[in-house]
C-alpha cells in the first residue's frame, strides 16, 4: 500500500517546528488536523514517531530516523521540481540560505536586496545562525560560512573578501583597566564571550604575528550568541570584545571604540556560499548565486 505523503510531509513539518502550532501555520491546517493525522500515521506504522508534552514537541528514535531519512529526499523533489521552472518566462521558487549574523549583515543581504525587486517571483529565505548546520536535513538551498568552514563534500563558491577581527573596546574602559600589549593580557580583564552553538562553548579567541599562534580562553561578564550585540556591549565599556573588522570601522574613526592588539589581529579566507550539486540546476537558486558570487580579489 502507497504511503500518503502529506502524512509524511506533515510529520516533517511538526519534526522541524518541534511544534504543533507553529507546524499547522506553516502547512496552513488547523491543529487538530494535524494531530489526528500524525496519529494516524503512527497508528498505521506501528511506532511512535514524537515524543508530546504539555510544553515541547520532539522525535522519538524512530522519528529521528524517519526524519533523517526523509529530510534530504524531500529536499531532492523540491530542487527538481524547482528545476522545472526553467520552462517558465521568469524564474521562481524558495531559495532558503542558513548565514551567520555578520555574514548576513554586511554581504548577503546588502547583494541580494537588489535581486527581488528584479525577479518578484523568487522567494528568499535568510535563516539568521553562526552555528554550523546540515543545510541537507535541515532543508537549505545552501549556507555561508566561512572557507575554513564549509564541508569537502559541497560545492563552495566564494562569494567575500578576506576579512580580519579585531579587539576592540571603549577608551574609558582602557583608561581605567590598561591596554592590553599581548593576547596574554586579556585574561585580566572583562571580555565578552560568545557562545558558539555547533562547539557548545565560547569562542577561543585566535591572534598570530610572527609565526606565532595564539588561542585563548577568555572570561568576562557579558555571553552573547550574535555578532552585533558585542559591539554595543563594547561601546557602553562592558569590556573588550573581538568582532569583525568591517561593522566597527566608523566607530574607531569616530572615537567611540579604541583598536588593540592590532599588529597580532589575523585575516580569514572569506565567506563561501556552500550547497550540495543537486541545487546548481534550479533558475532561482542560479539567480542567487551569480548576484552573491565574488569578482576579482
Amino acid at each position: 500500500m502507497r504511503e500518503n505523503f502529506n502524512d509524511l510531509l506533515w510529520f516533517l513539518a511538526v519534526a522541524e517546528e518541534r511544534s504543533f502550532t507553529k507546524a499547522a501555520a506553516k502547512i496552513g491546517i488547523t491543529q487538530s488536523t494535524l494531530s489526528h493525522t500524525i496519529k494516524r500515521l503512527e497508528t498505521r506504522m506501528g511506532v511512535r514517531l514524537l515524543a508530546r508534552t504539555t510544553r515541547s514537541v520532539s522525535t522519538t528514535e524512530a522519528g529521528e530516523k524517519l526524519r533523517q531519512s526523509l529530510a534530504p529526499r524531500i529536499s531532492e523533489i523540491e530542487a527538481d521540481i524547482a528545476a522545472l521552472t526553467a520552462y517558465r518566462d521568469k524564474p521562481s521558487g524558495t531559495v532558503r540560505i542558513t548565514v551567520s549574523d555578520h555574514a548576513l549583515e554586511t554581504l548577503v543581504w546588502p547583494k541580494l536586496r537588489s535581486v527581488l525587486a528584479d525577479y518578484p517571483d523568487i522567494t528568499l529565505e535568510l535563516s539568521r545562525d553562526n552555528g554550523l548546520r546540515n543545510i541537507v536535513e535541515d532543508g537549505f538551498d545552501a549556507g555561508v560560512r566561512l572557507g575554513e568552514s564549509v564541508e569537502k563534500d559541497m560545492i563552495a563558491v566564494r562569494i567575500g573578501p578576506d576579512w580580519r577581527l579585531v579587539a576592540i573596546g571603549a577608551p574609558a574602559y582602557f583608561a581605567a583597566r590598561g591596554v592590553p600589549q599581548v593576547p596574554q593580557d586579556l585574561i585580566a580583564h572583562n571580555c565578552i564571550n560568545q557562545r558558539m552553538k555547533t562547539a557548545g562553548g565560547f569562542y577561543a579567541w585566535e591572534f598570530q604575528k610572527d609565526g606565532q599562534d595564539v588561542r585563548l580562553r577568555v572570561d568576562g561578564q557579558l555571553v552573547f550568541n550574535t555578532t552585533l550585540p558585542m559591539v554595543d556591549a563594547a561601546i557602553a565599556g562592558y569590556g573588550i570584545a573581538y568582532v569583525p573588522e568591517d561593522i566597527v570601522v566608523e566607530h574607531i574613526a569616530a572615537g567611540r571604540l579604541q583598536l588593540v592588539l592590532d599588529d597580532w589581529s589575523p585575516k580569514f579566507a572569506g565567506y563561501y556560499l556552500y550547497y550540495p550539486s543537486s541545487r546548481q540546476n534550479a533558475p532561482a537558486f542560479k539567480i542567487i548565486l551569480d548576484a552573491l558570487r565574488q569578482h576579482g580579489n
